[in-house]
């Protein structure tokens, strides 16, 4: 039998928030950071149009979304980059950008794709450890060296709801060298109304050494259809053209993300329910000494050190109950802590009763 040899990676693979049990058929899904009021009714009214046309391929450079993103928030349209979510963004950046050997610096605790893109590419990752589950930009100048590359950071990070205020992040940029690519992480920005935090895209919108990465999949609520962007120099716009896909965003995902940006009602909904709820859960979690961080994005990471069950323990009977969290020991190596994602108002409230009922035991 002849065997066809590929590479092989040194990668752990992506696992994404458990979204299903065997046991149960129906679950409360509280594990991915998905929008909690789902779509945008402007969104509802065009997927129902019956003047769709499957059969066609879509517009490959995306041009009346990148209109509409343009429009949204006040940039220059040929510096936008549209992609099946801004992890194809992230993988096409590390296409562009690096080579074997390259070197990568992430936060301890970041989204996963950052690393697993890059050591795709033969590039060696190097991981700047967190100050109380906080980016450190001490460390991660630390780990700066002449093979240094890319610096990814979410902000708000992804799992741990912390975040870099502006000074931070203008500290940052002007500590780094100016030939490494500074790439800033917006996935969650909507959601933030810290009075400190300002996003990558407002900060660093003339700095051709700053990369932003924007999603559709959060707020907007469409996590299905993968359609994100990123704005950059024209340069680095133009090198990513030339490896893109030719059809990469489909065409409803594109007819959905315009219909979203055009509903400002949706989001200010979105964001006023976030912070409500994320405060109420935040309150009722202290009861029980499940500690967490402060009110940021649309998820909390819940710190069981000081309460009277462990984190698998409490993740186990939740998931018996019919609801999901994230473990943060797969992938991420965060051990006795669970992020939980704002639900719905029922969903929410489902949460706190299971809540309860496991203290009562």
């Amino acid at each position: 039998m002849t065997t066809i040899r590929f590479k092989k990676f040194d990668i752990e693979a992506y696992e994404p928030g458990k979204s299903g049990s065997k046991r149960l058929q129906k679950v409360i899904k509280l594990s991915a950071n998905e929008s909690a009021l789902g779509v945008s009714s402007k969104v509802k009214k065009i997927l129902s149009n019956n003047n769709i046309n499957f059969f066609r391929y879509p517009d490959g450079q995306s041009k009346n979304l990148r209109g509409q993103i343009s429009k949204k928030f006040k940039c220059d349209y040929n510096k936008i980059i549209c992609g099946a979510g801004s992890d194809e963004v992230i993988q096409m950046l590390c296409q562009l950008f690096l080579k074997s050997r390259d070197e990568v610096i992430v936060p301890q605790f970041s989204f996963l794709m950052y690393r697993i893109y890059s050591k795709i590419i033969g590039a060696k990752v190097v991981f700047a450890k967190e100050k109380n589950f906080k980016i450190s930009i001490f460390e991660i100048l630390k780990k700066v060296t002449k093979k240094t590359k890319i610096v990814f950071i979410a902000n708000p990070n992804n799992p741990t709801g912390t975040y870099l205020n502006k000074s931070e992040l203008l500290k940052l940029r002007k500590k780094l060298r100016k030939n490494i690519l500074l790439v800033v992480d917006d996935a969650y920005a909507e959601y933030m109304k810290n009075r400190d935090y300002i996003s990558g895209l407002d900060l660093f919108k003339n700095k051709d050494n700053v990369f932003v990465l924007r999603t559709f999949s959060k707020i907007y609520g469409l996590s299905s259809l993968r359609v994100g962007w990123g704005y950059g120099s024209k340069k680095i716009i133009n090198g990513l053209k030339i490896i893109k896909p030719p059809f990469n965003v489909n065409g409803i995902a594109q007819i959905a993300a315009i219909e979203s940006l055009k509903d400002s009602k949706f989001i200010s909904r979105s964001i006023k329910h976030n912070f409500f709820y994320a405060g109420k859960l935040k309150s009722f979690l202290s009861k029980y000494n499940i500690n967490t961080n402060e009110v940021s994005a649309n998820f909390l990471l819940l710190d069981f050190s000081k309460c009277k069950f462990k984190a698998k323990y409490f993740y186990n009977r939740l998931k018996k109950s019919g609801i999901i969290l994230r473990s943060t020991e797969d992938g991420y190596k965060i051990k006795n802590k669970l992020r939980l994602t704002v639900g719905s108002k029922i969903d929410n409230i489902k949460f706190m009763q299971a809540v309860e009922r496991i203290f009562k035991k």
